[in-house]
């Protein structure tokens, strides 16, 4: 019954602490805040006036395309105003912006704007609008939309000046003179009459350039010829700058077109990049030329490793003119260069992980070049090849070797490796050990001795005061006499002749004294049995036989002579003596045996 109890209350328990948590849980969640919903979210404007560029040159397109009623909508009117007078307007906002917009027509790509100082942040202006005594500033406002969100629209205070400018447009055009056809038909959203002025204009621009250039020629000569330059290298520069002068020629001629202002930002663009162009070829020749001079100047002076330097430079200098000649471009005609640049860099970065052995023997080569370590032409040994420089490049150096194959090896492996130059030498070592023979007595090494020093010395190409002629060591085949000089020249071939010359005087006098140089050869020494020595008798006779004087260790048999005598070697004169010495011994001397030395 106490057990029983027991249970009842313990799953009371239990129930009670289920029911207050859940209780806990509930108040909690009635607690909570409620997150705010969110507000709607607005569409995207079909018409692009998200941005200050969108806006602009929305405009332009819908009104040269005839669309009036879409060109409106980019104008900051009412509703009732805009249905009633907005095509009105809208068309004489186009015919102002041609003829009275001055400047280039740049607006912001960012749907902020872009700050200007002394502007509200909500206002962008583009430019003025003059003609006549009329004046007013070209500006968009940035304003609500229920449905799209923040849009700009061509503000309202720019649109009631646009009446009074149109009507000073309408009583100064030139159009009214010209031929009806002329001007009624369009191309592209420009008048007839101003494409044949505009193709008109070209060869006009370009006779002017070129008789401003021949103009010019005459004192630029002067300052060529005094400083040393050829014509050659003026008339590299001469087209590019034929190029660069006929255009800023034609877009000062253009100017009085009054060409509508769409076009007339593409002509701009248009213009811009033929400018870019002319500009960098110019800077490109200019840059070549005054780097191949202080190339030839370093390289009239012995300084072949900065010759070669330059060359580098040069290449690497017009690979970045290239590159900022293509950025430029991509900015006039409008690309974002900050996605651009930001991809460059990461591809930048991508190349030097993917490319790194690539870089590291760009550098080798500077590092090459710089310390001057070799020169095109030298003859090196790279580890274990030799052969002779023929280009240092960006990425390896090519080396002709002596079976005339072509070795490219990475200027990363060069900078790393010991190179021995041998074209930097001042002299080559001749070195050589002369082997005398063993029976040449001292009078006749000292002989020998003196006329090598003698034979050294009397040759103009030895340099006399490291001439080293010394006894150097005694072996048992030969007397070893050590020759050190320094021949004077780098030429390899005149160094082979000169040391050709040196060693047959020194063969001749050799042979013209006596002495023979030393051959590889075996010398055989007889003695008598110990059983002979005995029979002298007495102590002496044995302390002799035991003696380290009368031992011969270098013994060999009759039978060791038979077998010499099946090798088919040349015999030296103790041999033959050898020989004849055996043929006349008695049979009892055949028990003697033969020491080897």
């Amino acid at each position: 019954m106490y057990n029983l109890t027991k249970r009842i209350a313990s799953a009371r328990f239990r129930f009670a602490f289920l029911l207050a948590l859940f209780s806990s849980l509930a108040v909690g969640q009635l607690a909570v805040p409620k997150a705010p919903a969110s507000a709607p979210k607005t569409q995207p404007d079909p018409l692009n006036r998200d941005t200050p560029s969108g806006t602009v040159f929305g405009f332009l397109e819908a009104a040269e395309s005839g669309n009036y009623a879409i060109a409106a909508q980019y104008l900051q009117l009412s509703s009732a105003r805009r249905q009633a007078e907005g095509e009105a307007l809208a068309q004489k906002l186009k015919t102002v912006m041609d003829v009275a917009f001055a400047g280039n027509l740049k607006p912001s790509r960012q749907p902020e704007g872009t700050p200007q100082e002394g502007v509200l942040p909500d206002r962008q202006v583009l430019g003025t609008m003059s003609f006549g005594d009329v004046e007013a500033e070209l500006e968009l406002a940035r304003v609500s939309d229920p449905n799209f969100g923040k849009i700009w629209l061509i503000a309202s205070d720019t649109l009631t000046k646009v009446p009074e400018l149109y009507d000073q447009v309408e009583a100064r055009q030139m159009e009214t003179r010209l031929p009806k056809w002329l001007v009624k038909h369009q191309f592209v959203g420009m008048p007839l009459w101003q494409w044949f002025a505009l193709l008109l204009l070209i060869p006009v621009a370009a006779a002017a350039g070129w008789l401003l250039l021949v103009i010019l020629q005459v004192p630029i000569r002067w300052w060529a010829h005094r400083h040393g330059h050829s014509e050659q290298e003026l008339r590299s520069v001469s087209g590019p700058a034929w190029l660069l002068v006929g255009t800023l020629i034609h877009k000062i001629f253009v100017a009085y077109l009054g060409m509508p202002l769409l076009q007339r930002h593409y002509y701009a663009q248009v213009i811009a990049v033929a400018v870019i162009v002319g500009g960098n070829w110019i800077l490109w020749r200019v840059i070549r030329w005054f780097l191949r001079g202080v190339r030839s100047r370093a390289l009239s002076r012995g300084y072949g490793g900065t010759g070669s330097l330059m060359l580098l430079g040069e290449r690497l200098v017009k690979a970045f003119i290239f590159l900022m000649a293509v950025f430029l471009v991509f900015g006039v005609l409008g690309f974002n260069l900050n996605t651009a640049l930001a991809g460059v860099g990461i591809g930048t970065l991508a190349i030097g992980f993917g490319a790194q052995q690539t870089i590291a023997n760009l550098f080798g080569g500077v590092s090459v070049l710089g310390d001057e370590v070799m020169r095109v032409g030298d003859v090196c040994k790279f580890g274990d090849r030799t052969g002779t420089v023929e280009d240092i490049g960006l990425r390896s150096t090519r080396v002709r070797t002596e079976e005339r194959t072509l070795l490219a090896i990475p200027n990363g492996t060069v900078a790393s490796i010991n190179v021995e130059n041998f074209s930097r030498r001042d002299k080559i070592l001749f070195k050589t050990m002369l082997a005398l023979h063993l029976d040449t007595s001292q009078e006749h090494v000292r002989l020998v001795l003196s006329e090598i020093r003698g034979v050294l010395s009397s040759n103009k190409e030895v340099e006399s005061n490291t001439i080293r002629v010394r006894l150097a060591e005694l072996t048992s085949s030969s007397i070893n006499v050590e020759i050190v000089c320094y021949v004077l020249t780098r030429d390899y071939d005149e160094f082979a002749a000169v040391r050709e010359d040196l060693l047959l005087k020194i063969m001749g006098f050799i042979e013209d004294s006596g002495t023979t140089l030393a051959s590889p050869s075996q010398t055989l020494y007889l003695s008598s049995e110990p059983g002979s020595t005995k029979e002298k008798g007495g102590s002496d006779n044995k302390e002799e036989a035991n003696s380290p004087e009368q031992t011969y260790p270098h013994s060999t048999s009759v039978a060791d002579e038979n077998k010499e005598k099946k090798a088919p070697t040349r015999m030296s004169a103790d041999r033959v003596r050898l020989e004849s010495a055996l043929s006349n011994r008695t049979p009892d001397d055949g028990k003697n045996t033969a020491k080897n030395s």
